[in-house]
């Protein structure tokens, strides 16, 4: 007789469908217009760094899903859909048990069509926003009667209080207690009042809940106050000073990993908006002592190098070839006298950009009183293609020309900093950086606007 094996259920499930007991919830959702997306990115956020989960290609309807298996543990999530990936994501609650559905317009955001807790955390925003705003209202009334204002604040603290209840046990708890706003227990008057969140902005942000700095929240509060926080008695750059010293103390207990992160991004962000006085000051003060506790030598050397090319500073000095009655003399740059003003351009006879500008750049200082300004172009070349170089310099006799050897390996251009050509320096009489212009657009204007 044949011996009959019987399958247990249960095992039985797991040789037919094994994926039933990898596969446990999507994230999913729709992007319009569709036409301007291809591709959406996975990350699992932890504090300061963000590990890949997977990718998913839009469809033409816009339409894109993720998978997620048990190896995917509850947290923050983030979704990229652009680039650069800094500027173009959101971040997503993932609990581990619920799917995560929504829909995603550039202009007006994510909105979740399935999953209590990010459909929470943005009744929450909504409803406080809507708070704050009728707050805003009623200053700008200017009525007296201060029985409103005093309901206001009655409902804002009531509705706080309700999402807080009715968020216990969840991660959006995290972000609705460390947004909590200040809450007057009487009346006060407009600037009384902006004194008064100013004081208590941070006093709920925990800096090290490793929930809030797994996802944006951290950043966006640091440079909310950062930028929105202004003061009548102070001018801008100390106005963002003074804030970012409140900043700083806010988060001071944090690691330094999470400072580092948070300080560097204010530094981008001031670097990227030209406010050289003040990236050069958060370096200073910060993090140039956060990254030597991490042991970190190339933030060091880049916030060295930014502030050693900053306006107001001396250009970085080198030698270069000048003629001088009828004969070629070594001098260094700072040696060099007799103009107004000097401009410092990298550029190649291989770049396309360069090509068009440097003549435009010729034709600029030619229209201007002679020996006005001198121009010194640093070519920065490959061995090969050197001969093709000076071919090119020889259409410009009246600049001074160095040759940049080893092109991105040349040791002027690492003192300036030059990732990209041409890239442009104007200096004074005295070499001292004034302006760095983005495009010979730029640099004619900066002309212009001196005259």
């Amino acid at each position: 007789m044949n011996k009959i094996i019987i399958l247990k259920p249960f095992f039985f499930l797991a040789l037919i469908f094994p994926s039933l007991l990898l596969a446990q919830h999507t994230i999913k959702g729709v992007f319009t217009p569709a036409a301007d997306y291809n591709i959406a990115l996975l990350y699992k956020v932890n504090p300061v760094i963000s590990d890949y989960v997977t990718s998913a290609e839009i469809q033409k309807d816009g339409s894109f899903k993720f998978q997620l298996d048990s190896t995917a543990t509850k947290g923050m999530y983030r979704l990229v859909y652009a680039i650069p990936q800094e500027d173009y994501n959101f971040d997503i609650i993932y609990n581990g048990k619920e799917d995560v559905e929504l829909k995603f317009n550039s202009e007006t955001g994510v909105k979740f069509q399935k999953s209590n807790e990010n459909k929470l955390l943005a009744s929450y925003h909504n409803s406080m926003s809507m708070v704050i705003h009728s707050i805003s209202n009623y200053y700008k009334s200017e009525t007296k009667d201060t029985t409103a204002l005093k309901a206001i604040f009655k409902t804002q603290k009531e509705t706080q209080s309700n999402f807080e209840n009715a968020a216990k046990g969840t991660i959006a708890l995290h972000f609705i207690k460390a947004n909590k706003p200040f809450v007057p227990a009487k009346a006060l008057t407009a600037s009384n009042y902006i004194n008064k969140l100013k004081e208590h902005y941070f006093d709920y942000v925990d800096f090290k809940n490793p929930t809030l700095q797994s996802s944006s929240f951290l950043e966006e509060k640091m440079l909310s106050y950062v930028f929105g926080m202004t003061s009548k008695n102070l001018d801008e750059i100390s106005n963002y000073k003074a804030n970012i010293d409140v900043v700083y103390k806010a988060m001071k207990t944090a690691p330094n990993e999470v400072k580092r992160s948070l300080l560097f991004d204010l530094w981008q962000e001031m670097a990227d908006l030209k406010l050289e006085p003040v990236a050069n000051y958060i370096s200073t003060t910060y993090l140039n002592d956060v990254a030597k506790a991490l042991n970190d030598n190339e933030l060091l050397a880049a916030l060295k190098l930014y502030k050693n090319i900053s306006n107001g500073n001396k250009a970085p000095d080198f030698t270069l070839t000048v003629k001088e009655q009828d004969k070629k003399i070594t001098k260094k740059l700072s040696e060099l006298n007799g103009a107004e003003n000097y401009i410092i351009v990298f550029w190649s006879s291989t770049c396309s950009h360069c090509l068009d500008e440097i003549p435009q750049l010729k034709a600029f200082i030619d229209s201007e009183e002679k020996g006005k300004i001198k121009v010194i172009a640093i070519g920065l070349e490959e061995a090969e293609d050197l001969e093709g170089w000076k071919a090119q310099t020889k259409k410009y006799p009246e600049f001074i020309h160095v040759y940049g050897k080893g092109k991105w390996d040349n040791t002027i251009s690492d003192a300036y900093g030059v990732t990209a050509t041409p890239t442009y320096f104007i200096l004074n009489k005295n070499k001292e950086i004034i302006d760095k212009p983005d495009h010979i657009d730029d640099l004619m204007m900066f002309f212009e606007g001196e005259e």
